[in-house]
């Protein structure tokens, strides 16, 4: 090769590899920072677009998990509800059997009848108690809806106020009409009526509490196999990343030392004329 003082050919191959090494350094060193191998657009555009679109998914799954956490508290708050009322029924039926005893004086009956009359307003308190974020299943005829996925599926709770007027009713009833012993035959029949009603309600919100616990956990899974999928898309392998970078943070000195050689060697030609 013919020695030149007008191009550096040794030169100009230095400079080629050493812009080639810190165009690699850049990309490796931007890896490392953010920890993502597709960043923004300018790393990989299609793999970019990809990733935004599984993002906004992501983020409409966590609309739905709030969604469906909501319907699971409001169906636990009513469940634990309606598991009280029907601790309560027992303790009245445990009442009236002592009330249907005709042996008993009229003080002592009094102080049972008191009993009852606690345990039958508890049940209404447990009733107007039932709430969840505004909402009460056993106070409103309405239903309650909960986004279920992203396409805009619904599960429903639905809610009945027939619970809060029986319990109404079985109240005006035990103040008005239970008096004698021989009325507690029929206040043990209309307790059972009630305690049907509280059964037939709590194995309906249970149906419906456990569809929603199962597709809140469904969901959850699903959000989590999708963070994965994203993050084998777009996240970069930090460890390798961080042996790349050294590699080529020792490749560009070499090629900054290459190159100061290289713009040397003109230099030799002036020895021809000494």
């Amino acid at each position: 090769m013919a020695n030149s003082v007008n191009t550096n050919v040794g030169a100009l191959v230095a400079l080629s590899s050493l812009r080639s090494t810190n165009a690699s350094l850049d990309v490796t060193s931007k890896r490392v920072q953010t920890g993502f191998r597709v960043a923004d657009a300018s790393d990989d555009a299609a793999v970019f677009a990809v990733a935004q679109g599984i993002r906004g998914n992501i983020k409409a799954y966590a609309s739905v998990q709030s969604s469906l956490a909501a319907g699971e508290g409001l169906g636990q708050v009513t469940a634990a509800a309606l598991t009280g009322i029907s601790n309560l029924i027992g303790d009245i039926k445990a009442k009236f059997a002592n009330l249907a005893d005709g042996s008993l004086t009229t003080d002592q009956r009094v102080v049972y009848q008191n009993d009852v009359n606690q345990l039958v307003t508890q049940i209404q308190n447990y009733i107007g108690q039932a709430a969840y974020n505004g909402k009460n299943l056993l106070t409103a005829d309405t239903s309650v809806t909960f986004v279920a996925d992203v396409t805009g599926t619904t599960l429903t709770l639905q809610t009945s106020s027939s619970l809060s007027a029986a319990a109404s009713s079985f109240s005006s009833l035990f103040t008005g009409g239970y008096t004698a012993a021989s009325n507690y035959s029929s206040a043990i029949a209309d307790l059972g009526t009630l305690e049907l009603l509280v059964n037939s309600i709590s194995a309906q919100v249970a149906a419906q509490s456990r569809s929603i616990g199962l597709q809140k956990g469904f969901v959850d899974d699903l959000v989590d196999a999708t963070k994965k999928g994203l993050g084998a898309l777009v996240d970069a392998d930090v460890a390798a990343e961080s042996a790349t970078l050294q590699s080529l943070q020792v490749r560009q000195q070499l090629n900054i030392q290459a190159l100061s050689i290289a713009n040397q060697q003109p230099n030799t030609l002036l020895s021809l004329f000494r």
